[in-house]
């Protein structure tokens, strides 16, 4: 197809799909009023609607489809996790949202996915220069999907922690349908820029403070940001490690953190290390070889990562200056078996390039490997001024302000992989998707509270096993 001719759009009235063989050298004008002849096959009304499938649809039978990599004395930690609001639920079920989300409506436009894209897969982090910014955070998941399946699971997070925090429908409606809206016009905004423009796009943390609508709101933001910048890695280090004979020691912590006592076990993490550093640019291995491997070992995170194999490993520079790095696995993105395997055969790979594409700045330390026994990882640092919003007792009013800066953000995502202009011609100036997306939300929150529902019945009936760490 020559770059300058219109991609056909086909499919049925559920989903258009936009064919694309080459770059898009197509005017602006022309791309969003393709979007907008998009609105005809997929009205946005029909994203409105959520129904389970047909087809025999059990939530736990896939949720323990999702264990079968899993760390067999982790998988009860996940469930804990899991078990102990619909909102928890939520965030460790993103494979049993994904099967939903593939049957609900979507235009055919892909952008580079987050796949896990919930309100707390956002938050503060350094750059490598240091400043503080506002992004995406986490990309266990992301993989080239359709844009509409980020966009509900973000509305979907936001319903279900308003009902959380006891807020009403009403409240969750109108928090969820702010996001949006800030998505579509910050989408719309960022399709009149130039390409380079919108790479250099970030939200910072003096814009934040700069967009508060009062004095109190503006202190409030000061002081999360001031307690950010101590959030480095020597502020994790001396909570999980301690000295044993004369050398530092990560403390374990089972089932948490724990180490292994395997005969070859230091001997593959050294190939693994090795296999790691050769994905780093030239000037970054410099930097890497400054620091040595003191200790290794197993540390359960998250919700949704619970049970796969993620390390933490201690290093040391010749001065005793610590650097704490990730190496989380990394299995196929739950969106695959619905849009398509990755063209990386290193899953690691996957979600460093997609973390690279949909992040304005990235970890310097972002890597993959390879274990010796296949699996793969992607490598970061443990914590680097990370700080994710304290959602849980919220009001409805901060609430509304945090799900404006995801929408902001999520949109700035979207435009750096995706046809910024197609996505807004089809979402257009009015609010009829936001409000599509706000009651598809509601519906869903629904079947979250049934499918939280099913799980807890599942452990009364011990057909799964559950561990409550605070307990």
């Amino acid at each position: 197809m020559s770059p300058n001719k219109k991609p056909r759009a086909e499919g049925s009235s559920k989903t258009a799909k936009v064919i694309v063989d080459g770059p898009i050298f197509r005017s602006r004008k022309e791309r969003l009023t393709e979007g907008e002849q998009l609105r005809e096959s997929v009205p946005h009304s029909s994203h409105a609607v959520w129904k389970p499938p047909r087809k025999h649809r059990d939530p736990i039978d896939l949720l323990e489809e999702s264990n079968r990599y899993r760390l067999p004395n982790l998988i009860p930690v996940r469930y804990g996790r899991m078990l102990r609001s619909p909102f928890t639920f939520l965030r460790g079920s993103a494979g049993l949202m994904a099967h939903d989300l593939a049957t609900t409506p979507n235009t055919g436009i892909q952008v580079q996915a987050c796949g896990d894209c919930h309100l707390l897969n956002f938050g503060l982090f350094a750059t490598p220069e240091r400043n503080l910014i506002f992004d995406i955070n986490d990309f266990d998941e992301t993989l080239p999907a359709p844009w509409e399946w980020d966009v509900k699971r973000l509305a979907v997070s936001f319903t279900v922690a308003a009902r959380d925090n006891g807020l009403s429908d009403k409240q969750a409606l109108a928090i969820t349908v702010e996001c949006v809206r800030a998505y579509r016009e910050r989408l719309r905004q960022l399709s009149k820029q130039s390409p380079l423009d919108v790479w250099y796009d970030r939200l910072d943390t003096q814009t934040i403070v700069d967009m508060a609508p009062n004095a109190k709101v503006k202190k409030n933001r000061e002081q999360v940001i001031a307690k950010a910048r101590i959030r480095i890695g020597d502020y994790l280090y001396p909570t999980i490690s301690s000295e044993v004979a004369g050398r530092r020691r990560l403390i374990d912590q089972p089932p948490v953190l724990f180490h292994i006592y395997e005969k070859d076990f230091e001997h593959r993490v050294q190939l693994a290390l090795q296999a790691y550093r050769e994905t780093l640019p030239d000037e970054r291995r410099v930097l890497f070889d400054r620091y040595r491997l003191e200790d290794f070992a197993v540390k359960a995170v998250g919700i949704g990562s619970v049970g796969t194999y993620c390390f933490v490993g201690l290093f040391f520079s010749a001065e005793n200056h610590p650097l704490l790095l990730q190496f989380k696995e990394a299995g196929p993105s739950v969106l695959a078996p619905y849009a398509g395997k990755s063209i990386y055969e290193n899953q690691g790979q996957r979600v460093v390039t997609g973390q690279r594409l949909m992040q304005s700045s990235s970890d310097i330390f972002l890597g993959w490997t390879q274990g010796k026994k296949g699996r793969h990882f992607f490598v970061r640092q443990l914590r680097d001024m990370k700080m994710s919003a304290p959602i849980e007792g919220a009001s409805a009013a901060q609430m509304k302000m945090y799900a404006e800066l995801c929408g902001l953000t999520l949109a700035r995502a979207h435009a750096k992989s995706g046809d910024a202009a197609l996505i807004s011609g089809y979402l257009g100036q009015s609010d009829t998707f936001d409000q599509a997306i706000g009651k598809f939300a509601l519906s869903y929150a629904d079947q979250n509270e049934k499918d939280h529902a099913a799980l807890v019945a599942a452990e009364k009936s011990g057909k799964v096993k559950a561990l409550r760490e605070d307990d």
